[in-house]
């Protein structure tokens, strides 16, 4: 029988330990007593799968204002100015604070023979500006943060640990955050987190679909409890799909670093014809949702399974020091991608709306914060350019820090909170259930809500997804919670929201291309969503 009495109390209670979680974590826990969710090992998440590096001004010949230019561009008109602004301004100090940890970032000599950091380019930058560590810069920054995490005393990690739902108190219009119910599956427990603040860093929610680059635990857990809890959610219908995912029967889930792109690789048909100078002024360097969008019309106009990814023109000692991870991991499939060509697709990669967040970083409910892939900053607009994205995990992080110490010695504990009560639910003996309704979310989220849409294919997929919230909600209210179940949920309610933030955007904009609407509208901003107990 599980113990539904067990009791944690901390100063900050941080969801999710990748790049947000840890780097804010790692900014508190000087002076304050910190708890860390993981859901699975500390290392997992997708910081650790991030390949191509992170962006900032570094170059003498490269300027802020520029950096902020091309993120406004690749953002479709709608980025709000002043996030961007103070993202880019904030983008050095940040990786120097990075740096200072250990990150070790890749080094070439100048012309006095003296190391400076080797910038690559990519896909909507007009200078290279891109930190990396070959091509496996989030395994290095995860491996720093995770080891500077573990090490310290004020830092208590929970791994295979899932949030359930946040705690909260007042009212609906002015509650305020309190802690967490956890799901501890080791233990197959539920605790009950107490936390003067608490912020949630889980991620996007690319699982939603049924191709992702993304880990296993992308499933949208904290946009999905925020919204419950009564926060607004922004630009839901943004899904990036990386354009360039190894197409491979063994490797689902294997990036291709549009690193590859900046440093000369070619998009092909399968006669070996490029395609990208038909699409786009820049070619394989135009933003992601044009070439995903290109890759994907080729895929369908040739009725091909996929298309080509060619570097095999550049030197073979070139590819293997600047992509030693690609090399190998091809290598291991028969690919040898300095004679031919990588097979690839799109996938769904990286949620560009999420939670509305202020620049602290702060959410609608007090003392709740968003950072990182999980929340909506403004930051990326209607596309995210790469490499912004690391970068806006240990921005907001280092804002929410400093905004949490400014109020949390005149913040107090709530320690009387009512117990997990599993009293009138039983154990499940239907887990093929979940299994259907998962593969069925996914499905139809990919063939309705992808990278072409139309109306049709969204209220199709809405009539589906509300069957499905009927029977989520009716098995959640009866039986004991398990990992696959909250994942579902939260999986559902998350492609509601993106399904609904869609058929409210009546035109084609960055991500979101719908065959009704192709053309821009002359007057468009974000996609706002109240949760209803919040409206007015």
């Amino acid at each position: 029988m599980m113990n539904s009495d067990a009791t944690i109390t901390c100063d900050v209670l941080i969801i999710g330990s990748g790049a947000a979680g840890l780097s804010l974590a790692l900014q508190l826990a000087k002076e304050y007593q910190v708890v860390v969710l993981s859901k699975g090992p500390l290392a997992e998440g997708s910081t650790y799968y991030a390949q191509g590096g992170i962006a900032a001004v570094f170059d003498a010949n490269d300027s802020i204002e520029s950096h902020i230019e091309d993120t406004l561009i690749a953002g479709a008109g709608i980025c709000d100015s002043a996030v961007v602004r103070y993202t880019a301004e904030r983008a050095k100090e940040s990786l120097k604070w990075l740096i200072e940890l250990g990150v070790d970032f890749d080094r070439e000599p100048d012309e006095n023979g003296e190391p400076r950091f080797h910038l690559t380019r990519e896909g909507g930058h007009s200078h290279r500006r891109i930190l990396h560590s070959a091509d496996a810069t989030g395994r290095a920054v995860q491996s720093t943060l995770t080891s500077q995490a573990l090490s310290h005393p004020n830092i208590q990690v929970l791994e295979h640990c899932n949030a359930i739902d946040l705690i909260t108190s007042g009212s609906p219009e002015q509650s305020r955050c309190i802690g967490a119910y956890v799901w501890n599956r080791r233990q197959e427990q539920v605790l009950t987190v107490a936390a003067k603040f608490t912020a949630l860093c889980t991620g996007g929610a690319s699982k939603v679909y049924q191709y992702t680059s993304n880990p296993d635990i992308a499933s949208g857990d904290g946009i999905a409890m925020a919204w419950r809890a009564g926060c607004r959610v922004g630009n839901m219908e943004f899904n990036q799909f990386h354009p360039t995912c190894l197409f491979h029967p063994n490797a689902r889930n294997f990036l291709l670093t549009e690193a590859l792109r900046g440093e000369g690789a070619l998009l092909k048909r399968p006669d070996g014809s490029r395609f990208m100078p038909d699409f786009h002024a820049l070619a394989e360097l135009a933003p992601r949702d044009v070439v995903a969008r290109a890759i994907d019309y080729e895929m369908k106009r040739l009725g091909a399974d996929c298309m080509y990814l060619d570097i095999s023109h550049k030197p073979a000692d070139f590819i293997r020091q600047h992509f030693p991870t690609i090399y190998e991991k091809c290598k291991s499939l028969g690919i040898d991608i300095t004679a031919e060509p990588m097979p690839i697709v799109p996938a769904a990669h990286y949620t560009c709306g999420g939670v509305v967040t202020d620049l602290n970083a702060k959410t609608d409910v007090d003392n709740l914060y968003a950072i990182g892939e999980v929340a909506y900053t403004g930051l990326h607009g209607a596309n995210r350019m790469a490499s912004n994205s690391l970068l806006e995990c240990v921005v907001f992080a280092r804002a929410a820090a400093a905004d949490i110490t400014a109020k949390i010695e005149n913040t107090q504990l709530v320690k009387e909170i009512a117990g997990w009560d599993e009293s009138k639910v039983t154990n499940s003996d239907e887990e093929v259930i979940i299994q259907h309704n998962w593969h069925e979310l996914r499905l139809f989220m990919w063939d309705y809500v992808g990278i072409v849409r139309t109306d049709k294919r969204l209220e199709r997929a809405l009539r589906r997804v509300e069957m499905l919230q009927h029977e989520i909600h009716d098995y959640y209210a009866n039986f004991r919670v398990s990992n696959n179940l909250l994942e579902l949920r939260n999986l559902a309610q998350v492609a509601q929201l993106i399904i609904e933030s869609a058929m409210l955007r009546k035109e084609s904009r960055g991500l979101h291309y719908t065959l009704d609407y192709p053309e821009l509208a002359n007057d468009s901003s974000a996609t706002i969503l109240t949760p209803p107990k919040r409206r007015i």
